[in-house]
């Protein structure tokens, strides 16, 4: 059974600007781009930091320290230097509320 934990509302969310949160101790980043909220493992596979703090553009999410794209429905790598995806979360959008899980999508 897959458990929703509510992350935050969905009016908190502005148009392709990552809001980190966490879950458990796990880092996650919620964005909302292009009509639909994603959630990604919020730390990049090439280099410890954070994603949360990157850009967001045709729904890839750029790590601020190298410039690697993770596309934010599968968390695939799209440029170097990353070449390991980063876990994706699934989203339910619940009223104002958006619940994320843990359980990986990939």
């Amino acid at each position: 059974m897959t458990t929703f934990v509510r992350v935050c509302g969905l009016g908190e969310l502005s148009e392709d600007t990552p809001k980190r949160v966490e879950i458990d101790g796990t880092p996650v980043s919620v964005v909302r781009t292009e009509g639909e909220v994603f959630a990604i493992h919020d730390i990049c596979s090439h280099a410890n930091v954070s994603l949360s703090e990157g850009e967001v553009d045709d729904c890839h999410i750029e790590c601020w320290l190298h410039g690697s794209r993770f596309d934010l429905r599968s968390g695939k790598p799209d440029s170097l230097p990353a070449t390991r995806p980063v876990p994706v979360y699934p989203v339910k959008i619940e009223g104002d509320d958006v619940l994320v899980s843990l359980t990986q999508e990939s």
